[in-house]
């Protein structure tokens, strides 16, 4: 079943140029599904536009799952640094309808464990943790609205190596324990190929192949995604 349809979806910001040109595809429950591209290709607008952020030119939304979140690139931009992120993570639970103070604390720290971090990083300020900390956190928040579709707008850029492969194997690990759908747009090759069941390769707002990742990482037909793989060292 499908969690998420996009048909013939197009948006400009000039009425000329064009970001997104007719584009399609469906997300099936479960699926982790990867969008590939260079900067510019249109990843992050297609995005905000699945998120509400901005609003498409023409063409068809359909939403089966409603409960959905995104993560963004910057972890530390997307925490008020006021906050710690206990703190965060409450406002996150308030908004969703809980309000039983103790029920939010061992909420709290469920997450933080279901995200590999130590329950006293919720007593610390976004500046006072490292940034994959402070993904995992953002995980933990986007968690905490128990949603069914979860976008990823390149979650891991920002990461050091180590730290990168350790949250890829925590989406893995969570999408399998809790049947998340994923949309993940990422600039690197070999993140998604590690990650997503399925790819999306967008230039200039346009799909130019689509297939399961090891049919189009093996066997890629459009010069595009050869240019891609080939620019990122993948055999």
């Amino acid at each position: 079943m499908a969690v998420l349809d996009v048909k013939d979806l197009r948006k400009s910001f000039d009425g000329r140029y064009y970001v997104l040109k007719d584009v399609s595809f469906s997300i099936l429950k479960g699926e982790v599904v990867g969008v590939v591209g260079e900067s510019g290709s249109g990843k992050s607008t297609l995005l905000k536009i699945l998120m509400g952020l901005l609003k498409p030119d023409s063409g068809l939304i359909e939403f089966q799952e409603k409960n959905r979140q995104i993560i963004f690139q910057d972890p530390a931009g997307s925490f008020d640094p006021l906050l710690t992120i206990g703190a965060s993570l409450t406002e996150a639970l308030i908004l969703n309808g809980q309000k039983n103070k103790a029920l939010i604390r061992q909420i709290i720290l469920s997450l933080l464990e279901s995200v590999e971090l130590a329950p006293d990083l919720a007593d610390r300020f976004p500046h006072q943790i490292s940034g994959g900390q402070c993904q995992r956190a953002a995980i933990a928040r986007a968690l905490s609205r128990q949603p069914g579709l979860l976008f990823c707008d390149e979650p891991v850029s920002s990461l050091d190596s180590l730290s990168q492969a350790k949250i890829l194997n925590l989406f893995l690990k969570l999408q399998k324990e809790k049947q998340i759908s994923l949309l993940f747009a990422s600039h690197d090759l070999r993140a998604v190929r590690h990650l997503c069941d399925r790819v999306l390769v967008l230039k200039e707002g346009q799909i130019r192949e689509s297939g399961p990742t090891s049919q189009v990482f093996e066997n890629p037909q459009d010069s595009y995604t050869r240019e891609l793989i080939s620019a990122a060292g993948i055999a």
